[in-house]
């Protein structure tokens, strides 16, 4: 008797709901909130509030969103607002909500052979591009490069970037290990760049510009596209991120008693 009920106990188990059955998600999610140490910081905190447990894939944004198409992930933490509210008008994914920023900056020797310090990105790809500057371009279609794109776009040097332009298709902590390496310039999140412990000459040359604003959203990926998405324990996560508690650790999360992020999901 005890072995047909523990059975048929077994057997309830296995045919309920996947998001009964696990407490556990997974997020897709950029390379930068993962190598700037914020997921460590945050997600322990976040298992300790709703007893979920969280499986990051950490990839350019383009790729992370990619996931998201294809089902293979049920929250996406990313900052490319094009490519998220496209999706959303595609009906891949659930509502866009904002959740924290910080700002992308320009890094490169300290000697500073090209002469682009200053608070001007585009002046900056100006004067790589005309001296044929050292530059390492992630190339991979994350966040930080779409917005690389975008200020070669503004110096009008969209396929000019100089012959000492160089693709790694690579995430950011490898593309600044590169960069490092050669003593070449390279665009940066600032999450990454204060986790970053192997610069060697880099130095912070260009920041502040208000172009260089970058924005983080977080968004679920749609059930009705793909019933198998956690969508229940997924939205918690997102509710939490959002509300007072999570925003207090992402606030609280610093290196040197310099924040990496700034919450703004109430703004």
């Amino acid at each position: 008797m005890e072995y047909a009920r523990a059975a048929i106990i077994s057997i309830a188990f296995l045919v309920l709901p996947a998001s009964v059955q696990a407490q556990s998600i997974v997020v897709a999610s950029t390379t930068s909130t993962e190598q700037s140490g914020l997921f460590a910081y945050l997600l322990p905190e976040f298992k300790k509030a709703r007893g979920i447990d969280v499986k990051v894939v950490a990839l350019g944004t383009g790729q992370a969103i990619d996931m998201g198409y294809r089902g293979d992930a049920d929250v996406l933490f990313v900052h490319d607002k094009v490519a998220e509210e496209k999706m959303i008008a595609e009906g891949f994914a659930v509502k866009r909500l904002e959740v924290m920023y910080n700002d992308f900056m320009l890094v490169g020797p300290a000697s500073d052979p090209v002469n682009v310090k200053g608070s001007d990105v585009v002046q900056a790809l100006k004067k790589l591009s005309a001296a044929n500057g050292a530059f390492i371009s992630r190339g991979d279609k994350s966040g930080t490069h779409a917005a690389e794109l975008r200020f070669w776009k503004m110096a009008e040097l969209a396929d000019k970037q100089g012959g000492g332009y160089k693709s790694c298709g690579c995430g950011m902590g490898p593309a600044l290990n590169m960069a490092s390496s050669t003593n070449a310039y390279a665009l940066t999140d600032r999450g990454t760049w204060l986790n970053f412990k192997n610069r060697g000459e880099l130095k912070a040359l260009v920041e502040g510009d208000k172009r260089l604003f970058n924005q983080y959203g977080v968004m679920l990926v749609n059930p009705a596209k793909h019933p198998h998405v956690r969508a229940l324990d997924g939205q918690k996560f997102i509710d939490w991120l959002v509300s007072p508690a999570g925003q207090g650790v992402i606030a609280g999360y610093k290196i040197a008693g310099e924040p990496l992020f700034f919450p703004n999901a109430a703004k």
